[in-house]
């Protein structure tokens, strides 16, 4: 379903704009046009205005309307470098070196591109669950001058709840990252409802807000730190993860404050869920960002 694109393939098919719509057509209506009033399938494709008109009843769709691409005035170009660089970057993309390379004039407006990427990514990965063997852990994220306690009584830091799934051999396959607003019973049941599927073995640490799964269809592995040292021995992939997430936020972003510190997790976990098929994820991305609306900039805001 979904294509291999390279470096090299990307540069030449998508060198103007004409080519970066064409390929939006194919995307958005693969098996071919119809109309989302009549069902009718044949229509005229307006290139002045990039929608396309209806044969039977002159119902006008936009070939953006409804995605992360709606009513935007920045060329599709752009949008697909964006979406490019942030894809196939390990370590993601600060906004100013995006808004650098790809001369967008307004620091707000790369910024808010972004984050409508993310915002697509984390949608996409809304759609699955965890199964199995899940690690679960909580980790506290600060900005980047962020000081005081580490990890649990730590003031003033977002509190992140961690899940990884791990097959037979204790390998990770996927995870999750969701900021709660207290590590307590109601939302680690809470986010294990959403994120994991009944049945799962859920292993944790000791924390008595954990023993809150055990009434929610889960069966609960509690491990008992003695050394809160070992807990990354114990519990390996939920701290490899927050150090690894850590250090992006800290490195290319350089700190992220807790209000929009959930779309930077989602990204983060949306890449590493795909990580075996990193060629792919471009046309992946694209493929959520048709299947996401857009949200305006003072949403982003609030």
């Amino acid at each position: 379903m979904y294509q291999d694109i390279d470096f090299f393939q990307f540069q030449k098919r998508f060198s103007t704009e004409r080519r970066c719509i064409n390929y939006l057509l194919k995307r958005r209506w693969e098996n071919g046009f119809i109309c989302p009033k009549c069902g009718h399938t044949e229509g005229y494709f307006i290139q002045s205005r990039l929608l396309y008109q209806c044969k039977a009843c002159k119902h006008q769709v936009s070939v953006t309307a409804g995605t992360v691409f709606h009513k935007t005035r920045i060329p599709l170009r752009k949008w697909f470098w964006m979406i490019f660089l942030i894809t196939q970057s390990k370590h993601s993309y600060s906004v100013s070196g995006l808004q650098r390379l790809l001369k967008i004039k307004c620091y707000n407006t790369a910024w808010s591109m972004a984050q409508k990427i993310r915002k697509a990514m984390a949608d996409r990965d809304a759609r699955y669950q965890l199964a199995g063997i899940v690690e679960m852990d909580d980790g506290y994220f600060g900005t980047f001058r962020a000081s005081g306690k580490r990890g649990r009584g730590a003031e003033q830091k977002s509190k992140v709840l961690v899940s990884v799934q791990v097959n037979d051999n204790n390998k990770p396959i996927f995870a999750n990252m969701s900021v709660v607003p207290s590590v307590d019973g109601e939302n680690i049941s809470k986010t294990a409802n959403e994120n994991i599927q009944k049945g799962s073995t859920v292993k944790t640490d000791g924390w008595p807000a954990y023993n809150a799964l055990k009434g929610q269809g889960y069966e609960h592995e509690k491990v008992v730190l003695g050394d809160p040292k070992k807990a990354s021995e114990l519990l390996p992939w939920v701290h490899t993860l927050i150090a690894n997430c850590k250090g992006i936020l800290r490195g290319t972003h350089h700190g992220v404050s807790s209000k929009h510190l959930q779309y930077y997790l989602s990204e983060f976990c949306y890449r590493f869920n795909r990580r075996f098929n990193p060629l792919k994820l471009f046309d992946r991305t694209i493929t959520a960002c048709l299947a996401t609306g857009t949200i305006t900039f003072a949403e982003l805001m609030k």
